[in-house]
């Protein structure tokens, strides 16, 4: 596949957008919904950005980021008041860092100062949700309605909405055995049952265009919860994307530990019925309604000042981010972020998940990707989301789930619009650290 082919995709404008339940000025959120497998990328990153590590283990790299932020405005909160949208700032942060308690505190004392400013209600709403106090939550969840813009308007009514449906299951909420009916749809067959690929047509028509982006809204804001993506796989198989809905739902079983009879057995259907998609052919299996608004949700600008100096007798770190700052103009000439040029023809280090080729079960040369692709043809990756790698001689790598670290020698691609922009030379495959 050439940097041409890879390039049919089209990539959209990154315009300011607005957000449901947590509101921070530091992260920049793509128009919405995204691609599924960006989506879940950066999912799990805020989760993990909420888990702190033992002290002296390496903290998740967007808590690190988090934590700078947060210790930034504590600074200047003791030398002068914070703004309201400072305020709002520091909530969210505490927020994300899973310090819902002290954002409770801090944002408390924001909202009898600013009664009347929408992110710093929408903000309470969400740590009193997470403190676990839902009646809280939901008053400050109706002023946050009251007070928001009208493009954020639905989504707040629909984050109301998640909370007075969890307030009337009262603790039953803590097991779910369903989804929330936030849109009023039953996500089953035409005999009733939950089959693969479809649900009724009349339940169908009742789904929002906006659905899945509104439930996207509410899985970022609220990251640990489970239960919203159950909801997004619901989405994705009612859209006729069951592989993408059997994935999210073994996340649910195998990260969120949910136990859910009902659940677990959509999990085994959609799981079969992925399998009875790979053998129907191809023009079956890419079929679905669903069209995503961008590659990523998260949006954000990389920092290479924070990199370490490069050097000649080691690998350099080589970021996804870093890459991510190559931009393409009309005639097919890339420009590189100055550090990136800097690395042109040095080792370097990076980690990602391999991509065959081909059929063999072993080879030399792969893509490796910033994240899994489990359907080429739905989900192309970005120009800068893959590399092209040739291992050194007489080494060969095999298919594998999870991530790998590959060290070699970078070499970026300046005039060959038919060729990929990076390449890896006589690299060599080691585990992730």
């Amino acid at each position: 596949m050439t940097r041409i082919v890879v390039a049919l995709v089209v990539l959209i404008a990154l315009a300011d957008s607005v957000r449901a339940g947590l509101y921070y000025s530091g992260e920049k959120i793509a128009p919405l919904p995204s691609k599924w497998s960006g989506f879940l990328v950066d999912h799990r990153s805020l989760r993990m950005a909420g888990i702190a590590r033992p002290k002296g283990g390496q903290q998740a790299p967007l808590r690190e980021m988090y934590l700078a932020a947060a210790k930034r405005l504590e600074e200047r909160a003791k030398r002068q008041a914070l703004t309201a949208e400072e305020s709002a700032d520091l909530g969210a942060l505490y927020i994300r860092l899973g310090q819902s308690d002290k954002a409770v505190e801090v944002l408390r004392a924001a909202a009898r100062r600013f009664s009347n400013n929408f992110h710093v209600a929408a903000n309470l709403g969400t740590a009193w949700q997470l403190s676990g106090d839902l009646e809280q939550a939901a008053a400050a969840l109706d002023d946050a309605v009251r007070l928001a813009p009208a493009p954020s308007r639905r989504f707040e009514e629909h984050h109301a909405k998640l909370l007075r449906l969890r307030l009337k299951e009262g603790k039953a909420a803590a097991k779910p055995e369903s989804v929330d009916d936030l849109f009023g749809v039953r996500f089953v067959g035409e005999s009733g049952k939950p089959e693969a690929g479809r649900i009724a047509a009349k339940e169908f028509k009742k789904l929002p265009a906006d659905a899945a982006a509104i439930v996207q809204f509410l899985a970022l804001s609220l990251p640990a919860d489970g239960r919203l993506l159950w909801q997004l796989a619901e989405i994705a198989n009612a859209h006729g994307d069951v592989r993408t809905a059997a994935a999210i739902l073994d996340g649910c079983v195998t990260e969120f530990a949910m136990a859910s009879a009902d659940l677990r057995a959509r999990r085994q259907l959609y799981r079969a019925a992925t399998e009875a998609f790979a053998k129907s052919p191809t023009s079956e299996r890419h079929k679905g309604t669903f069209a995503a608004r961008s590659p990523r949700p998260l949006v954000r600008k990389f920092d290479a000042s924070k990199l370490p100096p490069i050097r000649s007798d080691g690998p350099n770190p080589l970021p996804w981010g870093l890459m991510a700052g190559t931009t393409v103009d009309a005639e097919a000439r890339p420009m590189f972020p100055e550090h990136l040029s800097k690395l042109d023809g040095k080792t370097v280090a990076i980690v990602g998940f391999i991509q065959p080729l081909g059929d063999a079960k072993e080879f030399r040369g792969f893509l490796l990707l910033e994240y899994p692709i489990g359907c080429w043809f739905c989900e192309t990756p970005e120009p800068t989301g893959l590399i092209s790698v040739e291992l050194a001689a007489g080494t060969k790598a095999s298919a594998r789930r999870g991530p790998v670290k590959v060290t070699g020698v970078l070499e970026l691609n300046r005039d060959n619009p038919e060729d990929f922009l990076f390449r890896l030379k006589d690299a060599k495959l080691g585990e992730v650290e």
